[in-house]
């Protein structure tokens, strides 16, 4: 099922955002792609919207910004003192004359921009922060998952006029059912008759009863009526009604080829192929629903 979730958690000197997005797919497919700073979370997260959404080709993403005019800062002064030290040292072993401020002024900047020497908030991350990271997986999750309702609820409304559209088809079969015994027996009666040869006409009859009752449709229709009821009864009564619905939509198909099998008659088989034509869309939108 399609969708798409956001929510936002704004702190001190940082925006998190979380993006989730989903298309359609029988099973859970699930990527997550999270900032290394955040590294540490991937696997909850992970685990969090995989159980809530269950099926999709979802693809959640995780991003960050620094916000404030200013990120706060710790040097370590430990670290800059030993960058430091050696620099003067390496200097002096290879005669370089260390004037005071003028060559600090220089190598000040330099040593600030060496590994491990500057760590800010950024690279750190807060009980706080990771809360505000969870909360806001979560809120993007109920986001999506509200998208998905809204339609859901629209898919479920589309179903129930398509299975309803069928019932009116099977319907519609019915007064050519009779019509359709009396020409077979008479153009069996024809054919006979062309051949110019003696027969029993009381066999006859007999072994056109027999033939015709091999193309009743009465049971197929009894069972395709059972199909839609049962159709209606998940679509509006279980939550996740997906899965349930495609293995219906299969018995559906199986009484409507063989009405068509049967049908030997050129109206019912149109109002066959209309039936097929419905549930081939049903099949479709039934993937779309969890």
């Amino acid at each position: 099922m399609t969708g798409y979730g956001k929510a936002e958690a704004v702190l001190d000197h940082k925006k998190i955002t979380v993006e989730i997005r989903s298309l359609n797919s029988k099973q859970l497919d699930l990527t997550v792609k999270v900032p290394a700073v955040y590294r540490q979370s991937e696997y909850e997260i992970r685990n969090r919207i995989g159980k809530q959404l269950q099926r999709g080709k979802i693809d959640a993403y995780v991003s960050y910004e620094i916000t404030g005019d200013s990120v706060p800062v710790n040097i370590d002064r430990k670290t800059f003192t030993a960058y430091f030290g050696q620099i003067r040292e390496i200097a002096a072993e290879n005669g370089i004359d260390w004037n005071g401020s003028a060559l600090d002024a220089a190598v000040v900047p330099a040593v600030l921009r060496l590994p491990e020497v500057i760590q800010n908030d950024q690279q750190t991350v807060s009980e706080a922060e990771t809360q505000a990271l969870k909360r806001c997986v979560e809120e993007a999750v109920d986001h999506m998952e509200q998208f998905r309702i809204q339609e859901g609820a629209i898919l479920i409304a589309d179903l129930l006029r398509r299975i309803d559209r069928i019932e009116q088809l099977k319907e519609e079969i019915v007064p050519f059912e009779k019509a359709r015994a009396e020409t077979i027996k008479t153009r069996i009666r024809e054919n006979i008759e062309s051949l110019g040869i003696p027969f029993d006409a009381n066999r006859l009859e007999q072994e056109m009863i027999y033939y015709i009752e091999k193309l009743d449709i009465t049971e197929e229709k009894v069972r395709l009526q059972n199909h839609c009821k049962y159709f209606r009864e998940v679509a509006r009564g279980e939550e996740a009604p997906g899965r349930k619905l495609g293995f219906i939509a299969q018995e559906l198909g199986r009484e409507i080829n063989t009405l068509g099998s049967k049908a030997n008659e050129a109206t019912i088989q149109k109002k066959v192929v209309e039936m097929k034509d419905e549930l081939e869309k049903i099949k479709e939108q039934v993937l779309n629903i969890l």
